[in-house]
């Protein structure tokens, strides 16, 4: 694989870009505590789109680390996990949102969200809101106890880990730095990324 510099993802911010089938996306937080939002879309049919539930039910576990595969909602490989330094993230949660601020945190006012962010990059695509849906948490820390509860734990990354995923189809992604403070131990950090190969 051929390394390129890592792009920085300011902290509660997103971008968007094109990954092409073989290539791998690295993502790495570079101070620890830090949880990034990942979707995707098949760059030539964007009714083709990463699925939480088809990922899920072919792994039969909600922990997806090295070797899992990330899949579509028609059921064709996205994403392998080929090498990952954390082994937790989370799949069952959507991204964070002005409304979600207000319903579970009663927040008053204006937040950056990711799915603002995610949206806003994703544009640029022709890809629009109702769209987007369950994203892949990267080093998002949830914890699920017998009863279902579910919680949001501080992320388990440290500085320098990182999560690389290798591309089964040509894509458009959207990548965050994640806005929500409950994610991210209260504080909020960049996210760095890069497409090797």
């Amino acid at each position: 694989m051929t390394t390129q510099q890592l792009t920085r993802i300011a902290p509660q911010s997103g971008c968007s870009f094109k990954i092409k089938r073989g290539q791998v996306l690295r993502v790495v937080d570079p101070l620890g505590e830090q949880v990034s939002d990942l979707f995707a879309f098949d760059e030539h049919d964007h009714s083709c789109r990463l699925s939480s539930g088809r990922s899920l039910d072919y792994a039969s576990r909600i922990y997806l680390t090295t070797n899992d595969i990330l899949y579509a909602n028609n059921s064709k490989p996205m994403f392998t996990i080929i090498q990952d330094t954390v082994c937790r993230h989370d799949f069952l949660l959507t991204p964070c949102s002005q409304e979600m601020f207000e319903i579970l945190y009663k927040h008053k006012g204006y937040h950056p969200s990711c799915f603002e962010n995610l949206l806003n990059s994703l544009k640029e695509h022709g890809i629009s809101g109702h769209q987007i849906s369950t994203t892949f948490n990267i080093f998002m820390n949830v914890k699920v106890d017998e009863e279902g509860k579910v919680t949001v734990g501080v992320p388990l990354s440290k500085s320098g880990d990182h999560i690389d995923l290798k591309a089964e189809m040509d894509m458009v992604c959207g990548l965050t730095a994640c806005s929500a403070e409950g994610s991210n131990n209260g504080r909020f950090k960049p996210i760095d990324f890069s497409i090797l190969g």
